[in-house]
């Protein structure tokens, strides 16, 4: 056999290896080709090629790879058993940038899918190789390091400690400034998953100097950027007070308030977000929001959108109200509680209703005036409703009853409080009767009123245990009356005067 017989043997096999690797990369991105592959053995046909002559067989190899073990779990897991993620590590020190984005890749689609994946990845030492890619001088490799440092470190804190330990926080704040946006975009996802699971984490991320890099981007006009900034800071401020007043500090307001009206709705529930979890802290953060036009900024936010955006925005509101009497009436003052109200009839998921709910209590459970507030809005009976539905989650049910009450306690507006004599539960009844019991002494118009509109009737013919709670506030009002006016509106009285008509002996002349 001649030379030139023998190179073409040698040119056909690597052309073969080539058809192959190609084949299985495209066949791996539809998904209904993925079990016939998996059935076919694919996985050990693939890992003798990643340690192949030519280089271009070698990441189109570990590529097919990825795309396979970014299918499933089951295909992740066969990654790791195929004993494949040493020689991906050990190639990802040694190749050029195309195989290192390939390798990076297939780090991500295997540590995605549990943290037993991702711990195999980082007991093969894969972390101090990738945090070395983030060093490389291609903005790729950096991105596709960044990536699969996220996915390891997203689940659990103890697998985003060791992110941590391999020093990739500083690199990572390094890349959020590099000008390429979606390098930008994936190194603050990933210091968003490593911020998130604990005040210590989030605080390592503070140290590296990542705020003010952070802030500077949330006018930025890519929104997934802005998303992932606005999420990155949620993630630290979450934790403590002492973290949100470092966010606060890098001037975030009043610049992230026009995120409340970015045209993508994500942008929007993430700035919610972040504006929710600095309120909850302390009043006076809270404050600083609302001197900032935050509350009237999110109730705007509220009404321009619909389902799970709202949600941030509507729990800020009940964190702002819960915190003081006067941060309550900021609420009322920039219409939060129609709003709100509207989110209570209008939303067709519990959950959502359930945190509406629980706003309306925090803001009606102050004062009176709170109180009538939000009753005037027509709120309680929508509350009942919500309250005694066999079809509300428990939840929902939940909340609705701890919110009526909240309201019910300081609520002296009576005619919002006259339909639950005819409807609420002996539970919630029993609240209703106490408030008429405190206004009715101290308001001869609302007496006179009680009466005309049937409440006094309806009243008499509730039936108490003697001496409960419920028989001392009955007691209460019926003693704002003359003796034979209550009589008169007392079950059974019409029968006694016909009784008395009986037995009546006229008088005869």
């Amino acid at each position: 056999m001649s030379q030139r017989q023998v190179l073409q043997v040698f040119e056909q096999y690597q052309k073969a290896r080539t058809q192959f690797v190609q084949m299985v990369a495209e066949l791996a991105t539809r998904p209904q080709n993925i079990e016939t592959l998996q059935n076919a053995g694919v996985m050990s046909l693939l890992r003798p090629l990643l340690l192949d002559v030519v280089p271009t067989i070698q990441q189109t190899a570990a590529l097919a790879l990825g795309r396979l073990a970014n299918y499933n779990d089951e295909l992740a897991e066969a990654v790791v058993k195929g004993d494949i993620l040493p020689q991906l590590v050990y190639s990802l020190a040694e190749q050029n940038r195309f195989y290192k984005k390939a390798a990076a890749f297939v780090l991500r689609a295997v540590g995605k899918h549990s943290p037993q994946l991702a711990q195999a990845i980082v007991d093969c030492g894969a972390l101090d190789t990738l945090v070395i890619c983030l060093e490389d001088f291609d903005p790729g490799v950096k991105e596709a390091a960044a990536w699969a440092l996220g996915y390891i470190a997203r689940h659990n804190a103890e697998l985003s400690q060791a992110v941590v330990d391999a020093g990739a926080v500083p690199l990572l704040v390094l890349c959020i400034q590099e000008p390429e946006i979606a390098l930008k975009r994936i190194a603050a996802s990933a210091l968003s998953d490593i911020s998130k699971h604990s005040p210590e984490l989030a605080q390592t991320v503070v140290d590296a100097g990542a705020i003010a890099h952070l802030a500077q981007m949330i006018l930025n006009p890519d929104s997934k950027l802005k998303n992932q900034v606005l999420s990155a800071l949620s993630q630290i401020a979450k934790h403590s007070v002492d973290l949100a007043e470092m966010v606060v500090e890098a001037e975030i307001f009043p610049v992230v308030l026009t995120c409340l009206k970015d045209k993508d709705e994500y942008v929007k529930k993430n700035a919610s977000t972040l504006i929710r979890e600095i309120a909850k802290h302390t009043p006076e953060l809270s404050q600083l929001i609302v001197n900032a036009g935050g509350v009237a900024a999110v109730i705007d936010c509220i009404g321009s959108c619909k389902g799970n955006i709202r949600l941030p925005g509507i729990m800020m509101l009940g964190y702002v109200a819960a915190h003081s009497e006067n941060l309550a009436m900021a609420v009322i003052i920039s219409k939060g509680v129609p709003q709100l109200s509207v989110c209570l009839s209008e939303e067709p998921e519990d959950h959502i209703k359930a945190a509406a709910a629980w706003a309306l209590g925090q803001i009606g459970r102050h004062t009176p005036e709170h109180a009538r507030a939000v009753a005037v809005t027509n709120t309680l009976p929508v509350l009942l409703s919500l309250y005694m539905s066999t079809e509300s989650s428990e939840d929902l049910q939940v909340k609705s009853k701890k919110a009526i009450k909240n309201i019910l306690q300081k609520c002296t507006y009576l005619p919002a409080l006259e339909p639950f004599l005819y409807d609420a539960p002996p539970n919630i009844l029993k609240h209703v009767v106490g408030q008429f019991s405190k206004v009715l002494p101290h308001d001869s118009k609302a007496r006179r009123l009680f009466v005309t509109s049937g409440g006094l009737k309806k009243v008499q013919e509730i039936k108490a245990e003697p001496g409960s709670l419920l028989q001392e506030y009955i007691n209460s009002i019926n003693n704002c009356y003359p003796e034979e006016i209550v009589r008169y509106y007392s079950p059974g009285y019409s029968d006694t005067l016909l009784q008395r008509v009986d037995s009546y002996q006229p008088l005869t002349h």
